[in-house]
């Protein structure tokens, strides 16, 4: 469709979508495909003042549609062709929002990412409709790139929802009969829940960059929220595949004193590594003790091709 025919059409449909009784009907519209910035604009034109939000989904591919590449068989070209994939999900939000605050300023629709993650070639051996792939470092790094930046822009963000959740794309869980394992990708929503209900953090990062050829990438990704107790919490993201990165963290407010740091960490010995029903437990969080108290602030070493979770008690 055009979106000038969707958008006629959706506000015929929405007219009929009523509230009855106590129910409250939060109406999503049909949104752009990736970066359509033109489907974005009549949508929010034509219809925003008829809906609650709007969708958006991108799906982070290595290679081709036609030929994915591997889940597992990848090499460091393809570990940061895929990272920068990812953080073109920060350009699509912005450029998308910035259309969407010429036509609601107050940020009443809320953009809903409702299809997000890796998508590689399917298992081999495996139905080729069902879509079942494995789950790497690799894909957990791209988990924390990609909530990092939901993170960044929670206030026209409201939802976002990972394709999918148990053995399909860039699952959390992967059963076989009665058996299940979690993935990586688990792992690092098991870290990030922290940041659920929390306050967001203003954080200015600079960082070296991760070169490839003569490309570069941010080689960090970081996002920070205060809980409900008053603690900070940091997570980190070291992109590059074979060295740790060191960052010293300044704060611009002596209203918060660090009295402890605590830290999780998820690596492994390989870019490739991933739980399997042999090994459910190959890749898995650890205590992290990279991080120390300084005077402005602290310092931190991140592994390399790891995510990094930071808890900040105050003194």
């Amino acid at each position: 469709m055009r979106p000038e025919y969707y958008a006629d059409l959706y506000r015929r449909y929405q007219t009929y979508v009523r509230n009855y009784g106590d129910n409250k009907i939060f109406k999503i519209a049909c949104g752009p495909n990736v970066d359509d910035y033109h489907w974005m604009e009549v949508l929010m034109r034509e219809a925003c003042r008829f809906m609650d939000g709007i969708s958006l989904h991108y799906y982070t591919v290595t290679g081709t549609w036609e030929n994915k590449g591997s889940a597992t068989d990848f090499d460091e070209e393809k570990w940061f062709i895929t990272l920068k994939k990812s953080l073109f999900m920060e350009e699509l939000i912005k450029r998308h929002s910035t259309i969407m605050d010429k036509y609601d300023p107050e940020k009443r629709v809320h953009l809903i990412v409702d299809e997000w993650g890796t998508w590689h070639d399917v298992e081999p051996g495996t139905n080729p409709g069902f879509l079942y792939q494995q789950n790497t470092m690799r894909d957990a790094l791209v988990a924390g790139i990609t909530l990092n930046i939901f993170n960044k822009y929670c206030d026209r963000v409201q939802m976002a929802n990972i394709a999918q959740t148990i053995n399909v794309l860039q699952a959390v869980i992967l059963t076989r009969g009665a058996e299940m394992i979690l993935t990586p990708t688990y792992h690092v929503f098991d870290l990030y829940k922290v940041h659920q209900d929390a306050d967001l953090i203003d954080l200015h990062l600079e960082s070296e960059d991760y070169q490839w050829g003569e490309e570069a990438i941010p080689a960090v990704s970081a996002s920070a929220s205060m809980d409900s107790n008053g603690d900070i919490n940091i997570t980190f993201c070291n992109l590059k595949a074979n060295e740790e990165v060191e960052l010293e963290s300044v704060f611009n407010s002596s209203a918060f004193r660090i009295g402890s740091i605590t830290g999780k960490v998820l690596a492994a010995d390989q870019i490739n590594a991933h739980n399997t029903f042999e090994e459910p437990e190959k890749v898995k969080p650890t205590a992290f003790n990279g991080a120390r108290i300084t005077e402005e602030g602290f310092s931190v070493k991140l592994p390399a091709a790891s995510v990094v979770l930071l808890t900040l008690k105050r003194e």
